[in-house]
């Protein structure tokens, strides 16, 4: 107790001194609200993996069967509310000049809990893409049709989000890149960063000489690499971090 005391005292000192700083998410941010991760006991929806849903070949092949699973997490989601990590980002970006929140996380969470500068790297899963004249727009149904239709053009509508095989939308990446550059210290949070693009940021902000803060519940590949790693949960270690700086 004693050792995570004096490196959130630090990590608190470190944040105090900057004027930029960048936060990175991923999925153990949420699951303390309880969203699931889809891993070990998680991982599957009536028998399917989700990274076997969560592809364009799979919605071009049975796109009732992949809505199905996004209303069910739709359905999963939408009485969900933001936890205290959630709650301390947003008192974080109130007290620092610059803050960036990056997040992995499709979710709405931080988005509900009133972030403003926030980078979805992996989109929105309660925003809609018509298939046909590509318009994005915010939809809250809860359930959507089964095959739902976009308003404008009756094109058949998918989820806004980056399935697996996808690339990510360049303008976000570059967003996403740009805070990581300039940030004097970022914080990754609930994410093992092995997953690329997230991988590649926290090395970029190693190599703009910033100070990289982990907290996660237990070590990551990265963790031996970093300034400092604190292990634990992000909705108890993040509110005592922020108080530090009040």
């Amino acid at each position: 107790m004693a050792a995570i005391a004096a490196d959130l005292q630090q990590a608190g000192l470190w944040l105090t001194e900057s004027k930029r700083v960048a936060a990175l998410t991923g999925a153990g941010i949420s699951a303390e609200s309880g969203v699931p991760t889809f891993r070990g006991k998680d991982g599957l929806w009536q028998g399917f993996k989700a990274t076997d849903l969560a592809t364009p070949q799979a919605f071009a092949r049975d796109p009732k069967l992949v809505w199905n699973f996004y209303n069910w997490r739709r359905e999963l989601l939408a009485p969900l509310q933001p936890n205290p990590a959630h709650k301390a980002l947003i008192r974080l970006e109130e007290k620092i000049p610059q803050f960036s929140l990056i997040t992995q996380n499709i979710d709405d969470l931080h988005r509900r809990a009133g972030s403003k500068n926030l980078v979805e790297l992996h989109g929105n899963i309660w925003m809609v893409r018509c298939t046909r004249c590509h318009l994005v727009s915010r939809n809250e149904e809860v359930p959507l049709p089964e095959l739902p239709a976009c308003e404008e053009c009756g094109g058949l509508l998918r989820p806004h989000v980056v399935w697996f095989g996808e690339q990510l939308d360049p303008t976000i990446l570059d967003k996403a890149v740009a805070a990581i550059r300039s940030c004097d210290t970022m914080l990754v949070i609930g994410t093992s960063a092995l997953v690329q693009p997230a991988a590649s940021l926290v090395i970029v902000a190693k190599e703009q000489g910033a100070r990289v803060v982990e907290i996660n519940l237990e070590p990551t590949p990265y963790s031996h690499k970093l300034d400092l790693a604190l292990q634990g949960k992000a909705g108890v270690l993040l509110p005592q971090l922020v108080e530090r700086l009040e």
